[in-house]
């Protein structure tokens, strides 16, 4: 149900300049045989013809072996980031958001009358400050009222899918954005607002300044129509930097593995 979804989005994002993830979407691989031939030449004709980028030509990521079939299509067309997949092991953990499922008393309950029934005490008790229970508040009565639902939300092209989610408190672009690429598993989504995608754009193409939100697309244009998954490991890069890791020019060869566990 897009609201839980939407509500885990809200919980597990923080409210400092970048989400910095630590999961992308992931199911069990698949053979790349005569099938990932005909794929990459559906991903060939989608580079070649702008407008044809669409979920009609790209999988979402959580089909069988899509997160790792991106990651193969990313590593030839960028090979800059090769060093950064390897280094790179993706852990996760969503425990305030358990605790919200175990308040409404199961995935099953969590629904706009649960949501709003449970009290701001009760929300900041398991973890979520006043402001969240505030926002979460606000989330079901959009719910409530019609103006968000499960069928908007799955159909919606993306730059309508911001338009509409951002009317609730506290969800910018930006967790749009992490709700388009964690939940609905959109492949091509990229965060161009987001600093540290930013900054990994800087790093790994050894630009002297910060790239500006407008200059983004042209930028990562290479990563098309993988550009959740490029972005997911920009997060990485920076993480990895600011914790005194990576670089060198992208390292391994055995040696750093970056892991990161969101709690």
């Amino acid at each position: 149900m897009a609201e839980q979804t939407l509500t885990l989005t809200l919980i597990t994002t923080p409210s400092s300049s970048s989400p910095n993830p630590s999961q992308l979407p992931r199911k069990k691989s698949r053979k790349h045989s005569s099938s990932a031939s005909a794929h990459t030449s559906t991903v060939t004709t989608a580079t070649a013809t702008e407008a044809k980028y669409s979920a009609q030509l790209v999988k979402t990521l959580s089909c069988d072996g899509e997160v790792d079939f991106a990651i193969e299509q990313l590593k030839r067309s960028d090979p800059k980031l090769v060093p950064i997949i390897e280094a790179t092991r993706p852990t996760a953990g969503t425990t305030i958001y358990n605790r919200f499922v175990s308040l409404c008393g199961g995935e099953a309950r969590v629904c706009p009358i649960a949501v709003l029934a449970l009290t701001p005490p009760q929300l900041v008790q398991i973890g979520i400050s006043a402001r969240k229970a505030s926002f979460l508040h606000d989330l079901a009565n959009k719910y409530r009222t019609g103006i968000l639902s499960d069928s908007k939300i799955v159909t919606m092209e993306d730059k309508a899918l911001v338009s509409l989610i951002t009317m609730v408190k506290g969800f910018g672009a930006m967790s749009v954005h992490m709700f388009m690429i964690f939940t609905l598993h959109r492949p091509d989504v990229l965060p161009f607002n987001d600093v540290n995608v930013r900054k990994g754009v800087q790093i790994l193409d050894g630009l002297d300044q910060l790239p500006r939100p407008s200059h983004m697309e042209a930028l990562c244009k290479r990563w098309r129509p993988y550009r959740s998954v490029a972005s997911w490991y920009m997060w990485r890069l920076v993480e990895a930097k600011a914790g005194g890791g990576l670089p060198k020019q992208f390292q391994p060869a055995g040696g750093f593995t970056f892991r990161r566990r969101l709690c």
